[in-house]
């Protein structure tokens, strides 16, 4: 049976404030609870006006109080903008007010650009310490005291589980050494994707908290009963990234112009970063994941529902569903 779950960046649409994305992301959690999927995850990213999902244990705080059962986490926390300790009695507590439902997915990518580094008085440079603070993290969710002097309250005992993230060989090399689970962001940095997993199920050391290899692959999703609307809403959505991707250039563009631009070879990058998507209808989802699956062996996909208006992507959370459970 295929394990799926959902990654929500709390997109904030054209048309739509900050306020409306956040409000979107209960219901959506809720589909996804009510169709089957296994968690919901959050990213931290900075200085996007389009994403709304940088505070990351707040978020999950709220939908936790909306939902019963499904998990939900980072996907991920990078950790190198933040002390082991404060996310360690962050999600320690967000696992005391909700038991055996907190995943906590890490990351070394800063999330924003160097202007954000400054404004959170970080440096590039604090990446280099990734992979000790991971173990110093795990040791303040576990039982043991990290020193004599310094533990976390809450967070001790908890064990949330850790997942790391990653677009590149790095991530594969650091999780199979440390025994976690990997995941890998297919669904916008899909290049390295194939030989991350290889790398990361080759060199596997087990651990105490993991004893085979466990992957998670990333992919789009635009689910909906007319493949010609599916069609759109992927030429929407890449219009949406290309425009990210210009920043305050894109002010003055037309759809026309941003067309012009993703469908010349200055738009390959973008058209390529939605390389891993399922579009269209139950069968044409159900007929790519499997393809998916079966090309990269990975034992979850986490989805990204690639789709503005919430109605729309309630009906493709549950399109999803039907395909992997029919």
């Amino acid at each position: 049976m295929t394990v799926y779950s959902m990654l929500d960046l709390a997109i904030t649409s054209p048309n739509d404030t900050i306020a409306d994305a956040l409000a979107a992301t209960v219901p959506a959690a809720q589909a996804a609870e009510k169709s089957g999927y296994q968690r919901v995850w959050y990213a931290e990213h900075h200085n996007m006006p389009s994403i709304a999902s940088s505070a990351t244990s707040v978020l999950i705080a709220h939908v936790a109080a909306h939902t019963t059962t499904i998990r939900l986490g980072a996907g991920g926390v990078m950790l190198p903008n933040h002390s082991p300790l404060t996310i360690a009695e962050q999600y320690g507590t967000l696992a005391e007010l909700h038991p055996g439902r907190i995943d906590l997915g890490l990351g070394r990518a800063p999330g924003g650009d160097l202007a954000m580094l400054a404004a959170l008085r970080r440096t590039p440079g604090d990446a280099e310490n990734f992979p000790t603070d991971i173990i110093e993290l795990q040791s303040y969710l576990g039982d043991r005291l990290p020193t004599d002097a310094v533990n976390a309250y809450p967070g001790r005992g908890t064990k949330v589980p850790l997942y790391i993230l990653g677009s590149s060989l790095f991530g594969a090399q650091l999780a199979a050494r440390l025994g976690l689970p990997y995941a890998f962001a297919s669904h916008f940095a899909p290049a390295a994707l194939k030989q991350a997993l290889t790398v990361y199920r080759d060199t596997f050391q087990p651990s105490t908290v993991l004893d085979a290899p466990y992957t998670i692959a990333a992919l789009n999703v635009i689910a909906g009963d007319d493949p010609a609307w599916a069609a759109n809403e992927m030429r929407r959505t890449q219009r949406q990234r290309l425009r990210g991707f210009l920043k305050n250039r894109a002010a003055d563009l037309s759809e026309a112009d941003l067309d012009s631009i993703l469908d010349s070879p200055h738009g390959d990058a973008i058209r390529d970063m939605m390389r891993y998507t399922a579009q269209g209808t139950v069968g044409q989802v159900r007929d790519y994941v499997r393809t998916f699956l079966d090309d990269t062996g990975a034992d979850e996909i986490i989805v990204a529902h690639a789709v503005s208006d919430l109605d729309a992507r309630l009906r493709s959370i549950d399109i999803l569903a039907e395909a992997l459970t029919n």
